[in-house]
């Protein structure tokens, strides 16, 4: 019996976290998930995750969260950590650093692996190590659990994702692109069983630039002068792709999607934790 997991892209502020909560039971009525992963790490103020949408995100159904470059960003977060076992953070990071780059989850078909990498590309800020090592290093450690393992990659250039997918092909279930906010063509499964897709998007506004507010983004672009960007609020819809994974871990099928949100942002959410 296949494994059915849903992998929704990255959710972006809190019109994103507004259009999960929305999305959401269309999205399980659509593909009926035995197991749901999202990228949080623009949920919380558009960068990074904090503890309060770590655990609504949770208490909505979605089975794991992943962060990327901003998984430090909220110092509360930072603290909650250990005690957050649905909240997977790179792999590269720093061995002692807090929270955990993997972790096995039990489904209905048996268990599955999902280990998140953070590229190596544009994150100036950020000192991880090679993520391609990091995975040669983790991957005999999980295939003696499960067969089944899903790969975030949290990467900034195209060519890097190519790449990762390319080296852990036929060595995991997926791979799986993330950070660019921006979903890509070009979901396939590989004659060796591995999902691919370059960047599965953003959950939150599409009328925006990465789910920011253009107006800003345009003003900083015309004058060089930094210009903190509210969300966008236009155009939400849920991003993401959709997977089939036999019990041998090899991919059946992988398809992205996008679901438009049938409501709107206004003044009745303003005490929903959405917010």
């Amino acid at each position: 019996m296949s494994l059915s997991i849903v992998y929704i892209g990255e959710i972006t502020g809190k019109a994103g976290v507004f259009a999960l909560k929305s999305g959401l039971p269309e999205l399980r009525n659509r593909y009926k998930p035995d197991f749901i992963v999202a990228c949080a790490d623009s949920a919380t103020g558009g960068a990074g995750l904090g503890v309060q949408h770590a655990v609504y995100l949770r208490k909505l159904g979605v089975d794991c969260l992943t962060v990327g470059d901003c998984a430090y960003y909220k110092p509360d977060m930072t603290e909650f950590y250990p005690k957050a076992a649905w909240v997977i953070r790179p792999a590269n990071y720093p061995y002692d650093n807090p929270g955990r780059g993997w972790k096995f989850f039990k489904t209905p078909q048996g268990n599955l692996a999902v280990l998140s990498l953070l590229g190596q590309a544009s994150f100036a800020r950020v000192h991880a190590e090679n993520p391609f090592l990091t995975a040669d290093r983790l991957l005999g450690k999980l295939k003696n659990e499960c067969q089944t393992i899903l790969v975030d990659f949290h990467a900034a250039t195209t060519a890097e994702k190519l790449t990762m997918a390319a080296y852990l092909d036929g060595r995991v279930s997926a791979v799986l692109g993330s950070h660019a906010k921006a979903l890509t063509a070009d979901a396939r499964v590989s004659p060796a069983g591995t999902a691919a897709i370059t960047d599965c998007g953003r959950t939150g506004s599409i009328q925006s630039v990465g789910g920011m507010n253009p107006e800003a983004k345009i003003k900083e672009y015309m004058t060089t002068l930094r210009v903190w960007a509210q969300d966008g609020n236009l155009g939400l819809e849920i991003q993401g792709c959709a997977l089939r994974i036999a019990d041998s871990g090899r991919a059946e099928a992988v398809d992205s999607f996008r679901i438009p949100c049938k409501e709107s942002i206004d003044e009745r959410n303003g005490n929903d934790q959405s917010n």
